[in-house]
């Protein structure tokens, strides 16, 4: 088994990126993902041939849709594993599972790092991620050097299950702040302003934000291709509920927007991007 080599299981929106600057930086990367990809979006990234093959490596990172998926690929890659490995979950999961799975693959000799991302594909192409790490402290230190080439905010929340249950405070503002987005820029628009002066007037000020000027754009010119799915947004946002519920807070804003991304799935458009919140505000607003 080679020192410093990498397994990526999920070449998606997040995973590509993150191959790639591991692939620079001089990691020994290989990918696996469940189904197979167009040859034009992973030429460049080299591939396992078996889920086996790919358990060789000293460090398996996860970057897949939801928990299940999580859980399903796990159950395949956990009996080729031997001591001395690290399962890294870069995933948006539930915090519960987490523990869980720590803890089992622990009394095996593996170490577990939940570390989940914020900044999307581009923060991911960038290396600027901000990524939240719940782990033990000698699990987490032997991955930070990696980690640190794809983030430049990396901050170890606690112990396993910490950094998902971050990631999913992260998903609540972050859409609450679509919403507020949203419904800001509809209503420039019926006001008969220029919703892209708009961003330009608030930039800097108390209002202004990342959504506001990058998932603004995609509002303003109904580009909502994903960037984050709608469907991704909205299991993370139910996770936050079930954390809600759990911690016996009521959230009722978190409440409404489910609602409306419930109907956004509902009505076919669940892969599009997150911003596309925006159509459906827009779409209701026109009748």
């Amino acid at each position: 088994m080679k020192a410093q080599s990498v397994s990526i299981f999920g070449l998606g929106l997040m995973g590509r990126p993150m191959a790639r600057r591991l692939l620079a930086a001089g990691y020994d990367v290989r990918g696996w993902n469940r189904s197979p990809l167009p040859g034009d979006l992973i030429q460049d990234i080299p591939l396992h041939t078996s889920l086996a093959k790919a358990a060789q490596s000293s460090i398996c990172l996860l970057m897949l849709a939801d928990s299940s998926a999580v859980d399903a690929v796990l159950a395949q890659l956990e009996p080729h594993l031997a001591p001395g490995q690290l399962v890294l979950d870069m995933s948006s999961s539930d915090p519960t599972r987490s523990v869980a799975h720590a803890a089992r693959l622990a009394a095996k000799g593996i170490g577990w790092v939940d570390a989940p991302v914020s900044g999307g594909p581009e923060g991911a192409a960038a290396g600027s991620l901000a990524i939240m790490a719940g782990a033990t402290a000698g699990d987490f230190a032997q991955v930070r050097p990696l980690l640190e080439q794809l983030g430049q905010n990396i901050v170890r929340v606690g112990g396993p299950g910490a950094g998902h249950t971050v990631k999913t405070i992260n998903q609540l503002i972050v859409g609450l702040t679509i919403e507020a987005v949203a419904e800001a820029l509809t209503l420039a628009e019926r006001a008969g302003i220029d919703p892209r002066l708009v961003q330009q007037a608030l930039r800097g000020g108390f209002a202004d934000s990342k959504i506001l000027q990058l998932h603004g754009a995609r509002m303003i010119e109904r580009a909502y291709v994903p960037g984050g799915r709608a469907v991704i947004q909205l299991k993370d946002l139910r996770l936050a509920q079930d954390l809600a519920a759990a911690v016996s807070t009521q959230l009722p804003h978190l409440a409404s927007v489910i609602a409306r991304y419930e109907r956004l799935v509902a009505q076919g458009h669940g892969d599009l991007d997150h911003s596309a919140l925006h159509k459906l505000l827009w779409d209701d607003t026109s009748q």
